[in-house]
């Protein structure tokens, strides 16, 4: 995959190679970071060794060839906590649609859905707007995402075929991708859109992508409903199942189902430390017991819901 330079992106990303990282401690996820970057805009270099692709899936993959394709590695050990299958099977998504999965980050889902998705379908990496105030080097794979999304993608799918891979930042969505979107996805950052002020730009995006009879699908982590309000608005990682609805009903968007696929009545969703407390951060568990008593309990209790675009 050959990706042409964005000159004004790439002037950016030499003041950012230029700044000096922020602490000690950042400083080798920022050069590893600031390395993919000159990779996706100027192409790969060419000393890098290529591994071996594995074993091709089939033309036309069912869900279960995919999860079982060894292209997952470690992400099957999150399946448990997750359920990849029945949360999409769930969202209604199937092979040649388009679907946005909003802020795509590491690709857990991205090595699904490019190929399940198939020749006939498009993945659309969608991530926030990056304003120039926010300088540090983890921000510029959101930054970039027309040239990011799909060499990340390259490098998850390792070359193999799947569905046509597109980078988008949402102030600046396409207009040939109005209204062409079957699903958009989002899986647990609903947090972040609050915390971040994502909301109200990357709601509208999701409006303007989406079919006139479009669905929204997202998983969140979720607060009870009687959590504060100080507890939900973002920096924990918890959300009440109620405040996700209403936002996103004032923004024309129906609930038309909800599941418990993906919940956790072990989790008391109340962690000093947010949800990162729990696997596989453990944030905050000082101790081996501790440390064991969380991975007890899991992943945390997620909502799944499924929302219908209305006019």
């Amino acid at each position: 995959m050959r990706l042409l330079p964005n000159m004004i992106g790439f002037t950016g990303l030499l003041l950012a190679l230029a700044a000096p990282a922020a602490a000690q401690k950042q400083d080798d996820g920022a050069r590893s970071l600031l390395r993919d970057v000159v990779g996706a805009i100027l192409g790969p270099d060419k000393k890098t060794e290529v591994q071996p692709a594995p074993a091709a899936l089939p033309a036309t993959p069912t869900m279960d060839d995919v999860l079982a394709h060894p292209r997952r590695g470690s992400d099957a050990l999150r399946d448990r906590y997750r359920h990849p299958k029945e949360t999409l099977e769930f969202f209604q998504i199937r092979p040649g649609m388009r679907v946005v999965d909003y802020v795509p980050s590491g690709g857990w889902y991205g090595r699904i859905l490019i190929p399940y998705l198939g020749k006939d379908g498009t993945y659309i990496g969608l991530n926030p707007y990056v304003g120039p105030e926010m300088t540090e080097p983890y921000w510029e794979k959101y930054r970039h995402s027309p040239q990011m999304v799909p060499y990340y993608a390259n490098q998850w799918m390792n070359g193999e075929e799947g569905a046509r891979v597109i980078g988008v930042n949402t102030n600046d969505v396409p207009d040939q991708l109005t209204g062409t979107v079957d699903r958009v996805v989002i899986f647990r950052e609903f947090h972040q859109m609050r915390d971040n002020d994502w909301l109200h730009e990357s709601l509208l995006a999701f409006r303007k992508l989406l079919k006139a009879d479009g669905l929204l699908g997202l998983v969140q982590h979720r607060a009870p409903a009687s959590a504060p309000s100080e507890y939900v608005l973002g920096g924990f990682g918890y959300q009440r199942e109620q405040d996700v609805i209403g936002i996103l009903s004032a923004y024309g968007f129906e609930l038309v189902g909800r599941s418990e696929v993906n919940a956790n009545p072990r989790d008391p969703a109340n962690w000093q430390e947010g949800v990162w407390a729990l696997p596989p951060l453990y944030r905050g568990a000082d101790n081996s017991k501790e440390k064991q008593r969380r991975s007890e309990i899991g992943e945390s209790d997620r909502m799944t819901l499924l929302f219908r675009k209305r006019p």
